[in-house]
């Protein structure tokens, strides 16, 4: 715990057997109170390492839900087991675990109820070995993001992310989308009910082993982030009535 508050990160994990136990050992268990692994009908052994590693909370789905379904399952099971604060890391080690104290803390002292880290603040992106036409994406998509969402973030395309319960309880992220634009239209949603979001330097690691979209697929994400971006414009100025704003 963290100033009286439970800790519960959350790791959508699918075909994340080679690099679960780098990522779990390195969570600071010192003020993490509990781990959820969903597992996303995985084709490795990512259960089994989960169990032998002694995670508490696994689930499997039998069939796989995506991107944006194994979330929901993460959440719904991190507020159900009482966490104050829910982190979401993903377990192929593209992030580092060692910004749960910063991110955590930053939710815990009540500075902000949400936080991201981001790629792009620091410009180690592209050192890190993000693919340029990502970067050039990232940037395209963040700009035309800020000037809809009249917000200034550096990043909304980060997977790694923590919430406060307060903020999950209060939109209904069980409308969003089952793929990668779930993420986006979580912050569409939390920025819509008034919340507020921070932003930490997190370095950008590319490897063999860490899951990434290919360019097909970035392309579809890319659409549905426009496709976001003006639905909460135009939710804004009453333009439009949409389900993804609904209370939860």
């Amino acid at each position: 715990m963290l100033n009286g508050k439970k800790i519960v990160i959350v790791l959508p994990a699918y075909n994340a057997a080679l690099t679960l136990e780098r990522t779990y050992n390195e969570i600071p268990f010192d003020i993490v109170d509990d781990v959820v692994l969903v597992d996303d009908n995985s084709r490795d052994n990512t259960v089994e390492e989960g169990k032998r590693l002694g995670i508490r909370h696994i689930i499997k789905h039998e069939v796989n839900k995506g991107y944006g379904g194994n979330q929901k399952s993460c959440y719904k099971k991190a507020l159900e087991i009482g966490a104050d604060i829910v982190i979401m890391l993903h377990p192929d080690y593209q992030y580092t675990p060692k910004l749960i104290y910063a991110m955590s803390s930053i939710i815990a002292m009540d500075v902000y109820p949400a936080v991201l880290a981001s790629r792009i603040l620091g410009q180690g992106a592209l050192r890190g070995g993000m693919p340029v036409y990502k970067y050039i994406f990232n940037r395209m998509l963040t700009l035309f993001e800020n000037i809809m969402l009249w917000e200034k973030l550096s990043e909304y395309h980060s997977g790694y992310r923590a919430f406060s319960a307060q903020v999950l309880r209060s939109i209904n992220f069980t409308h969003n989308s089952d793929d990668f634009v779930f993420d986006n239209e979580m912050i569409s949603q939390i920025f819509m009910n008034g919340f507020e979001i921070a932003e930490v330097t997190c370095p950008t690691k590319y490897f063999e082993e860490a899951s990434s979209i290919n360019f097909t697929r970035s392309m579809k994400y890319g659409r549905g982030v426009l496709r976001v971006s003006m639905m909460h414009r135009f939710h804004k100025w009453g333009l439009i009535k949409s389900k993804l704003y609904l209370k939860s």
